[in-house]
């Protein structure tokens, strides 16, 4: 069994997919969570092409938020589509990493990216809030690689 599998109990992974869900219950914003074992390629640019690969890029206001792990490596990338970057504060994505960090070191993961969620939820409904016809337009569920 690769790390993959072990990084995160199923109960601990439904506990994400709920952040997600209450982090987009009031923006049109979109937020996925990747995770995989290894990358040979630079971590950010790996998340870039994961951002493409899960359509992150096709949202309608381009207000994707990709958080991308990868296990072995000890590396992750917050990566937001151009809508997002352009309003949100200059140090919000290393503010978050941050706070995501102090719970990784002390191996809280799920709750590391739960606080990461959730901080991206209130960036996105600030400047995406939710109206009347918007769609969840990608899934909440975590991809793996």
């Amino acid at each position: 069994m690769s790390k993959v599998e072990d990084f995160l109990t199923k109960e601990e992974e439904q506990e994400i997919v709920e952040a997600i869900r209450i982090a987009e219950k009031n923006t049109s914003g979109e937020i996925r969570v990747h995770i995989e074992r290894t990358t040979s390629m630079d971590t950010y640019d790996r998340a870039k092409e994961i951002f493409h690969e899960l359509k992150m890029d096709e949202t309608e206001l381009k207000n994707g938020v990709l958080i991308y792990l990868a296990v072995d490596d000890h590396n992750f990338v917050i990566c937001g589509d151009k809508g997002i970057n352009d309003v949100v504060e200059a140090d919000f994505w290393n503010c978050t990493r941050d706070a995501m960090v102090a719970q990784f070191k002390q191996h809280k993961f799920k709750q590391g990216l739960v606080d990461g969620i959730l901080r991206a939820g209130e960036q996105l409904k600030k400047y995406f809030p939710w109206q009347e016809g918007d769609s969840n337009e990608l899934s909440n569920e975590i991809s793996k690689g």
